[in-house]
C-alpha cells in the first residue's frame, strides 16, 4: 500500500483552529455539544493539549450551575466529556452526573424489542415510538461501553454490547454491509430505507472505538468486529474522488458530506495500512473543507429519518454544526495516533500479537522528506 503522508504540525494548528472555532460556538446540554465536545477530548487526548480541556471544563461547570434539563438517549452523549474530565482531573461531580446519566439508560429510557432504546432527543417527545436510529451507537451504546469499563460496571457495559448488536441486527444490510439509517419496530421496515452517510458513520466510528473496551476472547468482539470489517469494506468503494462520501452513500447526485466523511476516514485510518490510499485521499479532501477560522464546510443539518431521498438531498448544509466540528476533531485526532500507533505508544486492545509491530520495526518505516511523515 502507498505510504501516509501528512504534515504533522499542520495538522496540529488545524486541530487549534477548529477547537477555537468549536467553543466560539453555542450549544445547549444536548447532543450536539455532546459530540463537539467529544471531539475536544479527542483532540485534547491525541495532542496533550491541556488548554482544551481547560476551556471544556469552564462551559461544563457553568451548565452543571444553572441546572441541568432532563435527559434523553441523545442527549447523554454530553457524558462522553464528562468522563475524560473525571479521567483527566478526578473530581467527582463529573463522575456523578455521568452515573446519573448511565442510570437514566438503564432504568428509565424508553425501550422495545429485546432491550432495544427508542431514538428520543430533548427537544422532542414521543414522536418516534419504537424506531431504532443508528445515531444511537454513538450517543448512547458505546457511552455504556466507556462508562461501564470505567466503573467496573457489568450491567452498563453488557447493556452497551446490546445496543450494539441490536442495532447491527436491526440495520445492517446483509447484502451490502452498509447501515440503514432507522428501524421501525411498529410497521417492521425501514422507513425510507436511505443508507445516510453520517449513520454510517456513527457506526463504523464507534465499532472502531468500541473494540478497545472489548477482550479479544470475549464473543462480541468478533461480532463487532465482523460487522465493522464488511461495512468498512463496503464503504471504501463508494468513496468519492475528492476524498468523501455523499450524503446518501449509493447515490452520487445527492452532495458530499463532511462529518459522515470524516466519522467513516476515522474508522478507516484505525485499521492500518490496508487503508491507505482511501484515507490519504480523506485527509486531503477534509482538510480542504476546513476554513482558515477554523468552520468545517459541507456539514449536513440534524437530520430524521427522512420520508425518500430527496429529503436527504435537500437537507441544508451551509452552516456550521457541532457534530461537524467534532467528527472532523475525531479524525484529525486519529490521523496523530496513527503515528502513535505505529511506534506502540498506543496500541489499544484491540492490537493482536499477529499485527503489533516493535518500536525498532517502526522506525524503519518511518521517513520525513521535507517535513512531511511518510507512514
Amino acid at each position: 500500500m502507498p505510504a501516509l503522508q501528512f504534515d504533522e504540525q499542520h495538522i496540529k494548528q488545524v486541530i487549534d483552529r477548529v477547537v477555537e472555532r468549536t467553543f466560539n460556538m453555542d450549544f445547549h446540554w444536548d447532543w450536539p455539544g455532546g459530540v463537539a465536545f467529544y471531539g475536544v477530548c479527542e483532540a485534547y487526548e491525541a495532542t496533550g493539549k491541556r488548554e482544551y480541556l481547560d476551556r471544556l471544563r469552564v462551559w461544563v461547570d457553568e451548565n452543571i450551575a444553572d441546572g441541568l434539563p432532563p435527559l434523553s438517549v441523545n442527549g447523554v452523549s454530553i457524558g462522553h466529556c464528562l468522563l475524560t474530565l473525571y479521567e483527566a482531573t478526578g473530581e467527582e461531580q463529573y463522575l456523578q452526573i455521568a452515573k446519573e446519566m448511565a442510570e437514566f439508560l438503564d432504568t428509565k429510557a424508553e425501550r422495545f424489542a429485546e432491550g432495544i432504546f427508542q431514538h428520543t432527543v430533548n427537544s422532542v417527545t414521543d414522536v418516534f415510538p419504537q424506531q431504532a436510529w443508528v445515531d444511537t451507537m454513538f450517543m448512547a451504546g458505546y457511552y455504556l461501553l466507556r462508562i461501564g469499563h470505567l466503573l467496573g460496571n457489568q450491567r452498563y457495559f453488557d447493556d452497551g454490547l446490546r445496543q450494539y448488536h441490536g442495532h447491527e441486527e436491526l440495520l445492517q444490510d446483509p447484502d451490502t454491509n452498509l447501515y440503514y439509517h432507522g428501524w421501525d419496530h411498529m410497521n417492521q421496515n425501514h422507513m425510507s430505507s436511505i443508507y445516510w452517510a453520517r449513520g454510517n458513520s456513527w457506526a463504523a466510528l464507534t465499532m472502531s472505538k468500541a473494540l478497545k473496551y472489548i477482550p479479544v476472547q470475549h464473543p462480541s468482539y468478533m461480532i463487532i468486529d465482523g460487522s465493522m470489517r464488511d461495512q468498512l469494506s463496503t464503504l471504501v468503494r463508494l468513496q468519492s474522488p475528492e476524498g468523501l462520501w455523499h450524503t446518501v452513500l449509493d447515490d452520487e447526485s445527492s452532495y458530499l458530506e463532511t462529518s459522515g466523511s470524516a466519522g467513516i476516514a476515522a474508522a478507516l485510518l484505525t485499521q492500518g495500512r490496508m487503508y491507505n490510499k482511501y484515507t490519504q485521499k480523506s485527509i486531503d479532501g477534509i482538510l480542504a473543507r476546513i476554513k482558515d477560522d477554523g468552520t468545517v464546510t459541507g456539514v449536513s443539518a440534524g437530520t430524521a429519518v427522512m420520508n425518500d431521498i430527496d429529503g436527504y438531498r435537500q437537507v441544508p448544509e451551509k452552516r456550521i454544526q457541532g457534530w461537524g466540528q467534532g467528527l472532523t476533531l475525531t479524525f484529525l485526532a486519529q490521523i496523530l495516533r496513527t503515528k502513535e500507533d505505529l511506534y506502540g505508544q498506543t496500541m489499544t486492545k484491540s492490537a493482536t500479537p499477529e499485527v503489533s509491530r516493535t518500536t525498532e520495526q517502526a522506525e524503519e518505516s518511518l521517513e520525513v522528506k521535507d517535513g512531511v511523515e511518510t507512514l
